[in-house]
This record gives structure tokens, C-alpha cells and sequence, in this order.
């Protein structure tokens, strides 16, 4: 049985193509220290990284209608972009695998709860933009991750099916976001350990892109 190459890459933002998990938990802090509320890791971890923001301030505030909190929403934005330096190592290995996508004719999408300015501002601030074929935003879709939509709209956009498709998710929203489509999804430690990483749906976890599991899996 011949496998089907791997020409396809959907990349997960946030924790995934830069570590930015710190600043988006203080920025959310800062907005809750007016109520005297916080949130400590855990919760992070496990209501908060890779949910829309809708999702979030459900959780947060519940029974708060959305025209309460979005503008509080657009706020902690704004207070995570403002903490963004004007240059951000991106994680280890990426330019490896944009090159390899490069070399084979791929084609790659940021797929992201993010709004369009943060994820815009991020990859700007990585050296990475202009270096992706799409950029799928959740929040402007019908339904964002944890359902698979915006991974099927990716590859619907690149013109490429699952079986072509590897994904990178640092979240259990996103792996089972990118599971769910059926696309291939490598687990990225960081913010969860591998036991989250792999209940949530992953088939393997790596640390970054130099990952030896991920090399053997695409054959660059």
C-alpha cells in the first residue's frame, strides 16, 4: 500500500507557531483584576487556550450578553497586542518546514481562534508573514474550533483533502478541532503535557518543528 504524500501543512497560531500563552493569561488578568478575579493556569490551560473569545467570556461571565462582553474582549486584545514585541522568535524549526513546503510545491494555512488583527500582528512580528498560502480566521465562520470547520475550510481553500494533510495544534480545542476533520494532527507540547495532548485526539506529539516524529512522517 502506497501512502498518500503529505502536501498539505494547517498550523495552529497561538502556542503553536510562537509561544504567547503568557501573554494572553495576563492580559485576561488584567481585565478580570477589576472585578478582583483572576485566573491561574489550570484554568488557562483548560477553558482558555485555543477557544474563541466567545466561548471564553461565556465561561467567565455567564449570562453576560455579547454586547457586554465584546467589548471587553476587543480590550484584552488590544492589551495583548500592545505586549507583543516588535520581533518574536518564532517556535524552533519552522523555516525548515516552510522551506521543505516550499521545496515540494505544498501548500500551508494558519488556522486560528485568533481575530484577523492579532494573528496578522503575530505573524508579523515571527518574520512569518507572507510566508503561508491562507489564513483562516474561526470567529469569522459559522463555527469556530473546537468544531473541524475551519480545518475543512482551510483545506477546502488549498484544494487538498485530509489523507494530503498533516496539522499542528498546541490545544485540546484544537486537536480536536483538526482531528475531528480527520487530518493527521501532531500534538505540540508546551502549555499541555502529552497525556492532554493525546486525549484530546492527537496521533503524535512534538516539542517544535525539528521534531523527529514529524520529519518521519512527511519524509523530508
Amino acid at each position: 500500500m502506497v501512502n498518500t504524500p503529505i502536501t498539505h501543512f494547517l498550523f495552529d497560531l497561538d502556542g503553536t507557531l510562537m509561544d504567547s500563552d503568557a501573554l494572553h493569561h495576563a492580559a485576561f488578568n488584567t481585565i478580570l483584576s477589576r472585578w478582583n478575579r483572576s485566573v491561574d493556569v489550570e484554568y488557562y490551560k483548560t477553558h482558555i487556550m485555543g477557544a474563541s473569545n466567545a466561548m471564553i467570556f461565556n465561561h467567565l461571565f455567564p449570562g453576560m450578553p455579547p454586547s457586554e462582553y465584546q467589548p471587553l474582549a476587543e480590550e484584552k486584545e488590544q492589551l495583548f497586542r500592545s505586549q507583543l514585541d516588535q520581533q518574536v522568535a518564532p517556535t524552533p524549526g519552522i523555516e525548515r518546514l516552510l522551506d521543505h513546503i516550499a521545496r515540494i510545491g505544498g501548500r500551508s494555512a494558519v488556522v486560528t481562534n485568533a481575530p484577523r488583527a492579532n494573528a496578522e500582528l503575530m505573524l508579523k512580528a515571527t518574520g512569518l508573514a507572507g510566508r503561508f498560502d491562507t489564513l483562516v480566521i474561526g470567529d469569522e465562520l459559522e463555527r469556530a474550533k473546537p468544531d473541524p470547520l475551519p480545518y475543512l475550510t482551510a483545506l477546502q481553500l488549498l484544494g487538498g483533502t485530509p489523507g494530503q494533510a498533516v496539522a499542528f495544534e498546541d490545544s485540546s480545542s484544537g486537536v480536536k478541532a483538526a482531528s475531528s476533520a480527520q487530518v493527521w494532527t501532531f500534538g505540540m507540547l508546551g502549555g499541555l503535557d502529552e497525556a492532554r495532548l493525546r486525549a484530546a485526539g492527537a496521533h503524535a506529539v512534538i516539542r517544535d518543528f525539528n521534531g523527529q516524529a514529524l520529519w518521519d512522517k512527511i519524509g523530508g
